[in-house]
């Protein structure tokens, strides 16, 4: 399937890449940007960036469950590190200042 129209990328060569992600480091940290820098392409219009922050969820939790054999503790662990980053990073977003309240 498609994901990107902006640069031809499929499905499977967004799950071979961030496999190879993986396997250089199973417990890092995999965001869009990390994605197409790897298969050295870059974001355009990045409407695609949502599905493949989906693809990248699911890729990496087959790739601890079947792969790698990882303990539910481990993958747990490491989702919960995830949500609480993205939780922190939500919260820094509504305590910028709107652009209608500038000063000057």
């Amino acid at each position: 399937m498609l994901v990107c129209s902006c640069n031809f990328i499929t499905e499977q060569e967004i799950v071979d890449t961030i496999n190879a992600l993986l396997d250089e480091d199973c417990w890092q940290l995999i965001v869009p940007a990390k994605v197409y820098h790897a298969m050295e392409k870059r974001g355009r219009c990045c409407g695609c960036f949502p599905n493949v922050i989906d693809i990248i969820i699911r890729t990496t939790e087959d790739y601890h469950a079947t792969r790698r054999g990882s303990t539910e503790a481990e993958i747990f662990d490491f989702m919960s590190r995830l949500k609480q980053f993205h939780d922190e990073q939500r919260r820094a977003d509504r305590e910028r200042r709107q652009k209608s309240h500038r000063a000057a």
